[in-house]
């Protein structure tokens, strides 16, 4: 069984789970080059749970099976017989442990289900992004376009569809708290890019989610301690757009691109709207060399 230790369960929200792990130092899944390290518990990951009565919305099954049975029995001691997943979009470090709810319903939307579909043998084979595979790769069992609903007992939870980090994102919206799961859409200290060609289009969707008008976000890479006191505040979608937009002008601006990420990012960071994050100014390294490589 893989090493649970470091896996916290905390309440941001009433009604409201976070399974995280990583952040921790020294601590590797596996030795060498792997998606479960370097994607995922070196920046710190959270699956998240919304549960009512004996029902629960799980978003994103964690890195690895052990970590999704460990969610699913950890609801189950709290009463919870019915499970439905919604997965933030197809990379590996959100779906997969999707086996441990191969009986539930799965939502995600059409693109995720195609990515998944497209990808489904380099990913039980391990060479899609790398090992560790993830075999069986448990499909969707439900697929939408634009938005859909869902109830949990007897909330009402919205899933939207959006083009941000990736051009297959779901976050989940439960207006009645103004909660929005943001999934990779958001992160602290800054977006990882995976798909530089779309910062124009991320950056337009970002500004449709602060139509939402969310009180609080809760990203899957943050920092457990803002995580744990309830999430961010909606400012964290401003910093992350204005990050974007940094990003477009290293194009042209030599100067900007060497400059290191806590001068970039000073104002959020003094506001307390994100918190410093060594491990990022890696990301924030590679992030400029996609943008320049267009």
């Amino acid at each position: 069984m893989t090493n649970l230790a470091h896996l916290r369960v905390m309440e941001p929200v009433s009604g409201v789970l976070a399974f995280y792990d990583g952040r921790v130092p020294g601590l590797r899944f596996a030795d060498g080059p792997n998606w479960v390290d370097d994607g995922a518990l070196s920046l710190g990951i959270a699956s998240y749970a919304i549960h009512d009565g004996s029902e629960a919305l799980i978003y994103d099954t964690h890195v690895l099976v052990d970590h999704a049975a460990f969610i699913r029995r950890t609801l189950e001691n709290m009463g919870v017989t019915r499970f439905t997943v919604v997965l933030s979009h197809w990379h590996l470090d959100h779906i997969a442990g999707t086996e441990a709810f191969a009986d539930s319903t799965i939502i995600a939307n059409r693109r995720t289900t195609d990515h998944m579909t497209r990808h489904r043998a380099a990913i039980e084979a391990g060479t899609c992004h790398g090992a560790p595979s993830i075999n069986p790769l448990v499909m969707p069992t439900r697929i939408f376009e634009g938005r859909a609903h869902v109830h949990i007992g007897r909330l009402h939870i919205d899933l939207i569809e959006a083009n941000i980090h990736s051009d297959d994102a779901t976050v989940v919206w439960w207006a009645a708290q103004r909660l929005l799961l943001a999934g990779d859409t958001m992160e602290d200290c800054v977006t990882y890019v995976a798909e530089p060609q779309g910062l124009d289009t991320h950056l337009a969707e970002l500004a449709r989610l602060v139509g939402l008008n969310p009180a609080q976000i809760l990203p899957n890479h943050g920092a457990p301690d803002i995580i744990a006191a309830g999430g961010y505040n909606p400012e964290m979608n401003a910093a992350t757009q204005d990050y974007i937009r940094v990003l477009q002008r290293c194009r042209t601006d030599i100067n900007l691109r060497d400059t290191p990420l806590p001068v970039l990012i000073a104002d959020p960071l003094a506001a307390g709207t994100l918190l410093w994050f060594e491990p990022y100014a890696a990301v924030h390294a590679q992030n400029i060399k996609r943008v320049l490589a267009l």
